[in-house]
């Protein structure tokens, strides 16, 4: 027994020397992992404190799910006096797009999210810039950072350079698919497990590229591939869940040294002190090889939420949104058509908590930063996202924000959308006010309007560089009474008069052409009329405004002011009207 454990330990410090050899060779000098782990410290915040993180890839379009993870994100952090940090994952740099990182930052200002740590814009010059002591918050920034953890796992026999080419990892996978076996790299197909420091250096010397991997059967003694056993891991969102524990030897540094996701976030994650891992249900098929490698680092994992998909109806079936088919899942297009940040936000927090409608419904004036969000509250299946209903939600919101404000909105999206309409409206700005106020006021506010496209183009009519006649004459009216009641109507217009007053005027002038001074009228002997008072409306309407339906014609005169509605009225000549 005594020999067998001197042999024993001699094999042990044999193993202990070769790993840390083969670490030296791989990583020669650089700072240790101790050494980081000191640097950034724990974070000194209060008991309970959430530290969230959102971590887009620089890869393509900003999209609806970044904005709803950064809103859980940030008010976890924000309602637990905790950090919501924003890191820029970009190992990825062949599918890097140029740009990306900037766009990301500059949508996600727009809809109000900014990060009290992390990737921002530096105040003075617009540049893309960082805060905060846990940095670099650039993936591509930290490679000392994740060489010195692969170090680590390399001088503890976790880890190890693998030289398998293209070429034989296509055979392994072939004829792992033909066996039926789980496709990767384990057991008997880990060839470069075990491979001592003079091996790998003539491999390397002889420029042979390879990836560093982690060696799973040491981390995990040696369980079988055909059982490998069962984590249980609590999901902030989900409960407890059973998955298969990791047996894969998976990649942790890529052939350019750069780290795959699944190493730099557990690095990263733990380093930077993040609590809360807000991220969609695709990743769940990934929480294996998380904790596999929290488990083989020494850290305490965070705790992982895994939100559901955003899902739209399609017909009579519910089916994930698609960067091809719907345009409304790009952030650009919110900023485009310009929706309120307030409406978005309204509208998110139904969809992310369960209870939220209930809670606005009996805090009809509170701020949404008022209400407790919580994980255990927000859905495991399909989150169906319903652009009517935003838009619902955003006529609501829209109908509480003051003209002066909603007039500042517009104007800050015709900059953005439409730069012809900003010198405009900039130089019209109290009759932009006065149209945004139209029929805004009562116990019954109007709520017709959900985005400032859609509120541009209503109250277009308002200014002359953009008046149009969009819709026809009455079809009742004929062209030579459309002209005698616009003529009518000019020559009897008082600027000055009440509206009971100017509105027996349009009465009187339809009854000297022909028209019933009520409707009631003429639904009761229409054949005595050629139409109603309501034909003769529309004739001024049209005249006016250019569409047959509007807000109160009376109170947008007092708006245009008489000189622009006697000119409106006396320059057209109608033909064809």
């Amino acid at each position: 027994l005594v020999c067998h454990s001197v042999l024993l330990y001699n094999y042990k410090m044999m193993s202990n020397n070769n790993n840390q050899q083969l670490a030296d060779l791989l990583f020669p000098g650089g700072c240790t992992a101790d050494w980081y782990e000191t640097l950034y410290a724990p974070r000194m915040l209060p008991p309970g404190a959430a530290v969230t993180r959102l971590g887009p890839s620089p890869t393509g379009f900003i999209h609806l799910g970044n904005l709803f993870m950064a809103y859980v994100n940030k008010k976890l952090a924000a309602q637990s006096d905790g950090v919501f940090l924003l890191r820029v994952e970009d190992t990825d740099q062949k599918r890097e797009v140029e740009g990306a990182a900037e766009s990301l930052i500059t949508a996600l200002a727009y809809f109000g999210i900014r990060a009290e740590e992390g990737v921002c814009f530096e105040a003075a010059g617009g540049g893309i810039g960082e805060q905060g002591t846990y940095g670099p918050y650039f993936q591509s920034e930290r490679g000392d950072i994740y060489h010195s953890f692969a170090k680590k796992l390399v001088s503890e026999g976790k880890a190890y350079p693998c030289f398998l080419t293209e070429e034989e990892l296509g055979l392994i996978r072939a004829e792992q698919e033909r066996g039926k076996l789980p496709t990767g790299i384990y057991g008997a197909y880990a060839k470069y497990r075990g491979a001592g420091a003079d091996e790998v250096k003539r491999r390397i010397e002889a420029g042979e590229r390879y990836v560093l991997r982690l060696y799973a059967d040491r981390v995990y003694s040696g369980l079988p591939i055909a059982d490998p056993g069962t984590i249980r891991v609590r999901d902030g969102i989900r409960g407890e869940l059973a998955l298969p524990r990791n047996v894969m030897d998976v990649v942790l540094l890529k052939t350019d040294g750069l780290p795959t996701y699944h190493f730099a976030h557990t690095v990263d994650d733990h380093l930077m002190r993040t609590t809360h891992v807000v991220r969609g249900e695709e990743w769940l098929s990934s929480l294996p090889i998380h904790i596999a490698l929290f488990e083989a680092l020494g850290f305490a994992p965070p705790i992982y939420c895994h939100t559901a998909l955003l899902m739209k109806m399609d017909g009579g079936t519910k089916r994930k949104l698609s960067k091809r088919k719907d345009p409304e899942l790009a952030l650009s297009y919110y900023i485009a058509e310009g929706y309120h940040p307030a409406a978005i936000e309204e509208y998110l927090l139904t969809i992310i908590n369960s209870n939220y409608e209930e809670w606005r419904e009996a805090h009809p004036d509170a701020k949404p930063s008022d209400f407790v969000m919580t994980t255990e509250k927000m859905g495991v299946s399909g989150i169906l996202f319903d652009l009517d209903k935003l838009q619902n939600i955003s006529k609501d919101v829209l109908a509480h924000i003051p003209a002066q404000e909603l007039a500042g909105f517009l104007t800050e999206w015709a900059g953005r959308e439409k730069p012809e309409a900003l010198p405009v409206l900039t130089r019209e700005w109290d009759t932009l006010v006065r149209a945004l106020d139209v029929g805004r006021g009562g116990d019954k506010p109007r709520k017709d309007l959900s985005y400032a496209k859609q509120i541009f183009d209503f109250i277009s009519y308002f200014f002359d560089e953009f008046f149009r006649r969009e819709d026809p004459m009455p079809e009742n009216v004929p062209a030579e009474d459309v002209r005698a009641i616009l003529t009518d109507y000019l020559a009897s217009y008082d600027h000055a008069d009440a509206r009971d007053v100017w509105f027996e005027k349009i009465r009187g002038i339809a009854e000297a052409h022909g028209y019933a001074a009520k409707p009631k009228d003429y639904k009761k002997e229409p054949e005595r009329y050629k139409g109603h008072v309501g034909d003769v409306s529309t004739v001024i309407r049209v005249a006016l405004v250019g569409r047959a339906n509007s807000p109160d014609i009376c109170e947008i005169q007092q708006i245009l002011g008489e000189a622009r509605v006697r000119a409106r009225i006396g320059a057209a000549d109608f033909k064809g009207l």
